[in-house]
C-alpha cells in the first residue's frame, strides 16, 4: 500500500461545520469491463437506499447544509464495503466537487479509510461529473492534481455530455474518461455518433487519456467500440449493480467478442 502522508493534521472547515445526516445509504457496485480478456478492470460505487432503493431517494436529500459529510461517508463507506466484499479491483467513486472545500485535508478521512480497511490508494479510481455545475473551474483541477498527488486515477465522468469537457480535458488530463451514454446508445447503427466517438478516441489517445463506454446495452455498441478501440466498457449488457455485492457476469456477454 502507498505511504500514507504524516503531514494532515485536522480538517477541512466545511467538513466540520457540516450538518450530520439524518439518512442513511448503502452501494450497488456495477464493473466496469476490460473486453480484451474477458476481466473485470473496476467495480463503480453507485449510491443507494438502504433496501436498494434508486439514487434519487438518497441524492435529493443532499444539500448545501449536509453535502460536506454526504461526500465524506461515500468515500469511507464505498471504500470499507468493498474490503468487506473482498475487492481486488479498481473501486471507483464519485465525488462532488462543489463538496471539496481543500482537497489536501478532505482527502484525510479517504486515507485513513483506506488504511483501516488495507485497501491499496493505487486502487482507487475518483471519477467527477461533467454534467456537474462547477463554480470554479480551476476548484476542480486542483482538486484532480490533488488526487493524483496521492496516487489516485482520476476519471471525468459522463464525458460529452457537459458544456466543459473540451476545456477541462485541456487543462487537465485525468487518467480516463467515460464517454456518456447519450453518445453510446445505438453508436452501431448512427454514423454521426461513429464519427465523434472516433474523434474521441484519436484525441485521448494523443493525450494519454483512456476512454472508457458506459451505458453499454447490446451486442452491436460492444462490437462497435471495440474496433474503435475502446477496451473498458460498462453497462446492463454486461451487468446490473448489485446491491452491496459484486455482480457476475454471465459469460454470454462475452460471446463473440
Amino acid at each position: 500500500m502507498t505511504d500514507f502522508p504524516t503531514s494532515l493534521t485536522g480538517g477541512c472547515q466545511g467538513c466540520k461545520e457540516s450538518s450530520a445526516l439524518d439518512f442513511e445509504f448503502e452501494f450497488a457496485y456495477q464493473p466496469i469491463v476490460d473486453v480484451r480478456d474477458h476481466s473485470v478492470f473496476a467495480h463503480e460505487a453507485l449510491v443507494r437506499g438502504v433496501n436498494g432503493e434508486g439514487a434519487l431517494s438518497v441524492l435529493n436529500r443532499v444539500d448545501d447544509t449536509n453535502r460536506y459529510r454526504f461526500d465524506q461517508l461515500c468515500r469511507t463507506r464505498a471504500i470499507s464495503t468493498a474490503a468487506r466484499l473482498g475487492m481486488d479491483e479498481y473501486l471507483s467513486i464519485n465525488f462532488l466537487p462543489n463538496a471539496v472545500y481543500r482537497p489536501e485535508l478532505c482527502i484525510r478521512s479517504t486515507l485513513e479509510a483506506a488504511r483501516a480497511h488495507n485497501f491499496p490508494l493505487d486502487r482507487l479510481i475518483f471519477e467527477t461529473v461533467e454534467t456537474e455545475h462547477i463554480c470554479n473551474n480551476s476548484h476542480l483541477t486542483n482538486i484532480l492534481r490533488q488526487y493524483r498527488q496521492f496516487g489516485f486515477k482520476t476519471a471525468i465522468d459522463d464525458f460529452g455530455a457537459g458544456h466543459s469537457g473540451l476545456t477541462l480535458l485541456a487543462d487537465f488530463q485525468p487518467d480516463l474518461i467515460k464517454l456518456d451514454m447519450a453518445l453510446v446508445r445505438n453508436v452501431h447503427l448512427d454514423p454521426a455518433r461513429q464519427a465523434i466517438v472516433r474523434g474521441i478516441v484519436t484525441m485521448c489517445a494523443d493525450l494519454g487519456v483512456t476512454v472508457i463506454a458506459e451505458g453499454i446495452e447490446h451486442a452491436g455498441e460492444r462490437d462497435f467500440l471495440a474496433d474503435c478501440g475502446i477496451y473498458l466498457m460498462q453497462g446492463y449488457w454486461f451487468a446490473k449493480p448489485a446491491f452491496q455485492a459484486l455482480a457476475h457476469i454471465d459469460a454470454a456477454a462475452w460471446q463473440n467478442v
